[in-house]
């Protein structure tokens, strides 16, 4: 578009008496094609900005997250720490607190705290999740065995803390937003349930996932296997509850919505391992108390009970 202006601008400024034909066809042509170029934004920017596009998007950006944090799948965790071990610690010896902008921890250098807490033969444990905010004088690290020569810039240096929450080290972000706006639709003021069930498509996309990953025990070890850092991480029944709870609280009295979450939760129980059932039955129980609740006719609690991809008509 500058180029287009700015030419045709300077071929104008250069005609006199004879028009210079070449420059003018130029000076048409980059008009004609940045006309072009604003219809087809135009059209791209209508199709991004609809909800299948934004849920497209940030469940593709979600899963390389997801494969990079998580990169072991759970069939292959066997000589691996059980998930969310319960780790022996002992007193605490010392606790830093936060001394910067109260923000939100968006990221954290792994690698960095193991070899401060290596150097220190000590074990240092993150007293914040990654999309917690801290605020200023909030505990931020808690140190264990010692530790009393650790440098607390050196700790602050290896967090990153910003306004809001991003997705870099933080998957459940991407849960949040496609719920938060699949609640939106939900809403009596806009009712929607169709934008939800696309909502819910890319949920069960990610469920499905992380569902399959290892998700890790909250540690980071040394090259001896000592454990040197200690990261508060959500586990499977959050990421459920997350993906679930709240869709099925705003839409329980929507046949799509019901239908379509059963559809989701019979899926992943039958394609996930075993040990991640539980919490999806336990779900499936949530739901059918919910459809009892909101359906009293027993035709209608029937039909609310099938499984559908669509919510309606699959």
């Amino acid at each position: 578009f500058v180029f287009a202006f700015i030419y045709s601008a300077s071929v104008l400024g250069r005609v006199e008496d004879v028009v210079p034909q070449l420059p003018m066809a130029m000076a048409s042509l980059g008009c004609l094609i940045s006309i072009g170029a604003f219809l087809y934004l135009v059209d791209y920017m209508m199709k991004t900005l609809r909800p299948a596009g934004i849920f497209g998007r940030v469940a593709a950006e979600a899963t390389a997250v997801i494969e990079d944090i998580y990169p072991h799948l759970l069939a292959e965790s066997e000589r691996l720490p059980s998930e969310q071990a319960s780790l022996p610690v002992g007193e605490v010896s010392r606790t830093v607190c936060h001394q910067g902008t109260s923000g939100v921890l968006q990221a954290l250098d792994g690698r960095g705290l193991m070899q401060v807490a290596r150097r220190n033969r000590c074990t240092i444990r993150l007293a914040q999740q990654v999309g917690d905010f801290v605020t200023k004088g909030e505990p931020l690290f808690h140190i264990y065995d010692g530790g009393r020569g650790v440098d607390d810039d050196e700790l602050h240096q290896s967090v990153a803390l910003g306004m809001e929450r991003t997705m870099q080290q933080d998957p459940t972000l991407a849960f949040r937003i496609i719920v938060d706006i699949a609640s939106r639709a939900l809403s009596p003021a806009i009712n929607d349930p169709s934008t939800a069930v696309l909502a819910l498509d890319q949920i069960h996309r990610l469920l499905r996932i992380v569902g399959k990953r290892y998700l890790g025990d909250g540690t980071i070890r040394d090259e001896e296997g000592l454990v040197r850092v200690i990261l508060p991480t959500p586990n499977w029944e959050d990421f459920v509850s997350l993906g679930m709870s709240e869709i099925r609280l705003f839409g329980g009295s929507s046949l799509q919505i019901v239908r379509r979450l059963r559809a989701m939760i019979e899926n992943l129980l039958a394609v996930l391992p075993e040990k991640r059932r539980p919490a999806l039955q336990e779900q499936l129980k949530l739901l059918d108390r919910a459809v009892e609740r909101s359906f009293a006719d027993p035709a209608d609690r029937a039909y609310a009970g099938i499984s559908d991809y669509q919510g309606v008509g699959s």
